[in-house]
């Protein structure tokens, strides 16, 4: 749990009232490799932290896996449009390795940024931040070249090569494994 405080408190520090009341409301699940947090066609009611572990987030598309986002160690994740929409995710979310997975449920979550401003001041960061990831993510598919992504992913996130299978990251790049294999042979 303090490595979500830590999270939790970079993005927006809470009152010592407010962060007991959060820290209250999460839940912790030990899971699995290959685990499912979230199945396709099922409301997302969680927003999770990964304390230590892998998780991605995919999607099917013309019977092909895609990956939107990989979560490693001391990151959030969810189900952005499910969670907050309340409707079923085109989206699942597993687990890559045995993980510690902390959960918040929506109705908790609501609760609580109604009680406390400075959770809701959290609250509206943690949607702020998804959205300007969203957005990079969106640019750099538009506008840099598969290595350029490739070196990004690398100093964003090193040790993603030695914990994620590479067809995951090839897709999560928007290229083939081909593609991948040839910028990796290159460096």
């Amino acid at each position: 749990m303090d490595l979500l405080q830590n999270a939790i408190t970079t993005i927006s520090p809470l009152s010592t009232e407010s962060m007991d009341a959060f820290h209250q409301s999460w839940k912790l699940w030990s899971v699995k490799k290959d685990h499912f947090l979230l199945k396709e066609n099922t409301v997302s009611d969680y927003i999770y932290f990964i304390e230590k572990g892998v998780t991605r987030i995919y999607y099917y598309k013309n019977g092909k896996e895609i990956t939107e986002w990989i979560a490693l160690d001391g990151q959030f994740f969810l189900s952005i449009t499910s969670f907050f929409q309340r409707i079923p995710s085109h989206l699942i979310i597993q687990t890559i390795e045995p993980s510690e997975v902390l959960g918040i449920h929506h109705d908790d979550f609501m609760k609580l940024a109604d009680k406390y401003h400075d959770i809701e001041r959290l609250l509206r960061k943690m949607v702020t931040s998804s959205l300007i990831l969203s957005q990079v993510r969106m640019d750099s598919i538009q506008f840099e070249s598969a290595q350029q992504r490739y070196e990004r992913l690398l100093q964003t996130t090193p040790q993603i090569v030695q914990r994620v299978p590479l067809t995951y990251i090839a897709s999560f790049l928007g290229i083939t494994l081909e593609t991948l294999s040839r910028i990796r042979s290159q460096r």
